[in-house]
């Protein structure tokens, strides 16, 4: 019975060192904020403002997301009109990847490897160009 229970324990552990976590973002319109994935809570939001003062991941034009390696992000764009922004995710080698996302109501997932992403302003399709 003793060798079951710690066989048991062994396995949960095992099984709760490889479970990934993931974060959400959400951007809407000029409003970004960064929520708790599985409680659902809002853990802090800024105001995407090109040099405003309250912005805390502000790099040039980008909002600046770091990511644990092995953990997921959930990046929600939902500026609710026809507009892109530019996306550049980087890799644990240091590769980067560069796309260019509908931002009307999407959701996108980063792929394994992912130590950061960038999110640009919003534009409109013809200015992305």
């Amino acid at each position: 019975m003793k060798k079951l229970t710690l066989s048991i324990g062994l396995v949960a552990a095992i099984l709760s060192a490889k479970a990934q976590d993931t974060t959400c973002t959400y951007f809407t319109g000029k409003e970004v904020y960064e929520f708790d994935y599985q409680m659902d809570t809002i853990l802090y939001s800024v105001e995407f403002k090109l040099g405003g003062e309250f912005q805390v991941n502000n790099i040039g034009r980008f909002y600046e997301i770091p990511v644990e390696y092995g953990d997921v992000l959930c990046l929600h764009l939902s500026d609710n009109k026809n507009k892109v922004r530019k996306v550049i995710t980087t890799f644990f080698d240091g590769t980067t990847k560069q796309q260019i996302l509908d931002s009307g109501n999407d959701v996108y997932y980063t792929p394994k490897g992912t130590v950061n992403v960038s999110v640009g302003k919003s534009r409109n399709i013809i200015l992305s160009k």
